[in-house]
């Protein structure tokens, strides 16, 4: 999450969408823009049960295809483990705190052997890995003013400058991967069961495998 009074804006950020991206862009742009407490993907929900005073910003957040998102994801943490996780042979009794010691999250992932594993386990075992993208995005009747997509990240960024009266200026690329087709990760199952878990997001904003 992040906010700007100046702006009225309240940034929702669900993993793995270009929210580092957005967030050092908005940042640079908007001096005040600032987190609130520590949970940095908090849903809009508990956003606005925590900090109702939030209530009259304008908010926003982007989403992005889920069989995509998940490879993103796999990526990132598979990578995280080469070089800093138990994969590292580095020590591992340090305190979650920083990128290289890495989350809980990143830890129990670690321990699975495959993609495939990820999916279908991670999916059921870790309520994060299962949660709809659109979770994050409403709150009660209420939802996003605005949601983007990381597929169209560029132009649907210059709408959220343009809203918030910000220079339209390029995004900068911020925890990329590098992967090739995301397609060539999935097994038939491994395809439903991401199909199974995402079922709204799908309906929602007309994702395809």
């Amino acid at each position: 999450m992040l906010i700007s009074d100046e702006r009225r804006m309240l940034f929702v950020h669900i993993p793995k969408t270009g929210g580092a991206s957005i967030e050092q862009l908005l940042r640079e742009a908007c001096p005040d823009a600032r987190t609130v407490g520590k949970q940095r993907h908090a849903r809009l929900r508990r956003i606005l049960t925590q900090h109702p005073e939030l209530g009259d910003h304008w908010s926003f957040g982007f989403v992005r295809n889920p069989w995509a998102r998940m490879v993103s994801w796999y990526s990132m943490i598979e990578t995280w483990d080469r070089r800093w996780g138990p994969a590292s042979g580095r020590p591992q009794d340090r305190q979650w705190g920083s990128t290289r010691d890495g989350n809980p999250l990143w830890r129990a992932v670690a321990e699975y052997a495959d993609f495939e594993e990820f999916v279908l386990r991670g999916t059921s075992e870790l309520e994060r890995l299962a949660m709809p993208q659109l979770d994050y995005l409403v709150a009660g009747d209420r939802r996003a003013d605005f949601i983007g997509r990381t597929e169209s990240l560029g132009d649907d960024m210059a709408h959220v400058q343009r809203t918030l009266g910000l220079p339209v200026t390029p995004i900068p690329r911020r925890n990329t991967t590098s992967h090739g087709s995301y397609r060539d990760y999935y097994s038939p199952e491994a395809r439903d069961r991401i199909g199974e878990v995402y079922a709204r997001d799908i309906a929602e904003f007309g994702y395809d495998f």
